[in-house]
């Protein structure tokens, strides 16, 4: 049996230290590498004094068990569990005792993770995305680009937790809308969900932040595309993959913060003791290619607060 460090316990003198990565896409990630470059920029240089282990789920949920166990018996010293609440999740379930950095995930104390933002308390720190007040926005930004909306689909991994769905539902409330909830936790239940919101006659549909969604944009927006729904999905990938409109925090970004956490827990520092941290970039992205293709006038109101339009 391979056991592991304490958490936050200082490396030996001349041990090469060793972190285990794993993210929900694929390689090359952009997530990935903006870890590394601060890393680098931080002292670490990879295969000089720190080795790192990559391991990618391809968008499937159902490895991230597999692959962190795998990261485990090599004796890692730091996990960073990409993935978001499943992937840190199952990081945490796999081991108490080896440090966790989580670079994007919802609320960690509502999922289980940590006993406060503050003080954490375990072997888990990281980055929270702050998602019950971005869904509750991208609710309001969805109303204010198409007014006449009655009734809005909303994509739901199961594995996000219950605060941000309650989140939606509130701010849909105060603007009279009614939301129809769609589970989908493997991309083979995708068409079923779609062919539900139309049947259902929504005109719209949000999509609430999920790793695993993300490694499966290109075809979310597709079947958004197909079945004509006027979306807001959760961050700028999937604008620049041709959604029409994203509201979130700078993911790459995040992940580069994360590399701080890396750093000070291979000095000495305990998970612990290190606040949880939130997004301090946002970023409105409108694509107006896709307006156009869905007949769609984006006001110019919302237009003056995009941070970046794609034309």
């Amino acid at each position: 049996m391979l056991l592991a460090s304490p958490a936050g316990e200082a490396q030996p003198v001349g041990k090469v230290p060793r972190i285990g990565v794993m993210y929900a896409g694929s390689a090359p990630n952009p997530y990935a590498d903006a870890l590394r470059r601060h890393l680098a920029e931080l002292g670490w240089v990879e295969g000089q004094n720190l080795l790192i282990e990559d391991r990618y789920a391809e968008g499937r949920p159902e490895r991230y068990p597999a692959l962190i166990a795998e990261l485990i018996r090599l004796k890692v010293d730091v996990l960073v569990a990409g993935g978001g609440t499943a992937g840190a999740q199952a990081a945490k379930r796999a081991t108490a005792t080896i440090p966790i950095v989580m670079p994007v995930m919802g609320d960690p104390v509502a999922a289980g993770l940590v006993s406060s933002l503050a003080r954490p308390g375990g072997n888990v720190t990281g980055l929270s995305m702050l998602n019950t007040e971005l869904n509750a926005k991208r609710v309001e930004l969805l109303r204010e680009v198409l007014p006449r909306v009655e009734r809005v689909a909303v994509l739901r991994d199961p594995a996000t937790p219950p605060a941000d769905v309650d989140a939606t539902h509130a701010a849909a409330r105060s603007l009279g809308l009614r939301l129809q909830l769609l589970n989908v936790g493997r991309p083979e239940e995708f068409p079923g969900a779609f062919r539900a919101a139309r049947k259902a006659d929504a005109d719209a549909l949000i999509v609430l932040a999920s790793g695993f969604f993300n490694t499966q944009r290109r075809r979310l927006i597709d079947l958004a595309a197909q079945n004509r729904l006027i979306a807001v999905w959760e961050h700028r990938d999937f604008a620049d993959a041709g959604g029409l409109m994203s509201y979130d925090p700078n993911l790459v970004d995040m992940n580069r913060r994360a590399a701080k956490y890396i750093d000070k827990i291979l000095k000495g520092a305990k998970p612990a003791d290190l606040p949880i941290e939130q997004p301090t970039k946002f970023e409105l992205v409108i694509n107006l290619k896709t307006a156009k293709a869905l007949g769609l006038t984006i006001p110019p109101s919302v237009l003056a607060r995009a941070d970046e339009i794609i034309e």
